[in-house]
């Protein structure tokens, strides 16, 4: 049990914390606004120093991190990270040196005039034809997309629409789709207990994953949707065949910012912010020098110079939340994903055909079966193991990439 004075000493720790996130936020906007890491280091020090006592707190067996990380997903630490991590990035590297030498694939049909109104009616058939549940959920507009529920029968998402950037609203409308698909389909009789929640961060982001890129990046997918984009849209698209259009949407171009990156460069943003909370947890690097270490390896692994500290280090609002350990559910949702959709390929073999005719039931069903119904009753090592008949690991994503990438940049 817990005495008077050490639970007095939890609650000021707790208050203290609070605290500190909420000047952090205003100091992270400011230094945004100013374009100025300075301005929000000394705040963002003091939440690294609030994080490592919460560490100790939680307690751990080999890394401080692992403590954080266990917040988002339940049995993750950097020893299962390391390795999945540690086996993506050389491959990934293959790959994109490779596609760096092709001839590079034109997406410039992606950013004409698009009509607001139009832009948005899209978006909404587009979740119908997922099976988002209107009668138990809505969609809105949002400066930065996201899914928030109150129940599985209130469900509500928004997407971001931009004029003259047609994949803003498509891709944030298929991915937030994807989320609420899950919380629709999460047991309504479990409703308050942990049968009726999600199983963790990395299971949710391998749902929006899912069906944002295994499906929705997918030839079979937009070879029955793009009647659709060309209704909507026939001066943008009409010259444009659904393979270029296929072609353009899986462009892989490195960046600056990990929310506009491709599915593929995707990974080294999280794997350079992993990188660098770790060492911060650890106390083997501090907030001053978070801008140069980020800018170096921004340059080792994406091979970009970082012009200034708002395409860098200030992107992410999640450090001056004191959201650290979360980055990493983002990649691993996306192995996750692709060891999944793997195992409903070969389960459906009829799945590209079924795709084609604009039937995605099928994997929607595979979902409920083995997803969606467990709730939180398996940890994510466990509810995969279960569904796909293996541990979480790395060659599925990567032979999924390579098979995918190689044959767009004819590699």
């Amino acid at each position: 049990t817990i005495g008077g004075q050490e639970l007095a000493s939890l609650h000021h720790f707790v208050r203290s914390m609070s605290e500190a996130v909420n000047k952090s936020f205003y100091a992270w906007i400011k230094a945004r606004k100013e374009n100025n890491f300075a301005v929000f280091q000394q705040p963002l020090h003091e939440i690294i120093e609030f994080k490592k006592q919460e560490a100790d707190l939680l307690g751990y067996e080999k890394h401080p991190y692992d403590a954080l990380m266990n917040d988002y997903d339940r049995g993750l630490n950097t020893g299962i990270t390391d390795n999945l991590f540690n086996s993506l990035k050389p491959a990934l590297r293959q790959l994109l040196e490779k596609i760096k030498n092709a001839p590079q694939v034109d997406d410039h049909f992606l950013r004409q005039h698009f009509d607001t109104d139009k832009q948005w009616k899209l978006g909404m058939e587009m979740l119908r034809r997922m099976q988002f549940d209107f009668e138990a959920g809505r969609q809105d507009i949002s400066e930065h997309p996201f899914t928030t529920n109150f129940n599985s029968k209130d469900v509500r998402v928004t997407t971001r629409i931009d004029e003259n950037d047609f994949a803003n609203m498509l891709w944030s409308c298929i991915h937030e789709g994807g989320h609420a698909l899950y919380e629709q389909g999460l047991p309504a009789e479990q409703y308050g207990l942990p049968l009726g929640e999600y199983c963790s961060l990395s299971i949710h982001e391998s749902q929006s994953r899912l069906w944002e890129n295994s499906v929705g990046r997918g030839l079979p997918f937009w070879k029955y949707n793009y009647k659709l984009l060309l209704e909507y849209f026939p001066e943008q698209f009409q010259h444009i065949s659904v393979e270029r259009f296929y072609k353009g949407i899986n462009k892989v171009e490195p960046s600056f910012i990990r929310t506009e990156a491709d599915e593929l460069t995707y990974h080294f943003h999280v794997i350079i912010r992993y990188e660098l909370e770790k060492q911060l947890i650890a106390g083997m690097l501090t907030a001053k020098e978070i801008p140069t270490a980020w800018n170096e390896l921004y340059q080792q692994y994406l091979g970009v110079s970082v012009p200034d500290d708002k395409l860098g280090c200030l992107q992410d609002v999640h450090w001056s939340h004191g959201s650290f350990g979360y980055f990493a559910t983002y990649s691993i949702g996306s192995l996750y994903a692709a060891q999944l959709y793997a195992t409903i390929s070969r389960q459906q073999l009829s799945l590209d055909t079924d795709l084609e005719q604009g039937n995605n039931g099928a994997v929607l069903a595979w979902l409920q079966q083995h997803i969606y119904q467990y709730g939180r009753y398996y940890n994510s090592g466990e509810l995969c193991e279960k569904a796909t008949g293996q541990p979480l690991n790395s060659d599925f994503f990567i032979s999924y990439v390579t098979e995918k990438f190689s044959a767009i940049y004819e590699i």
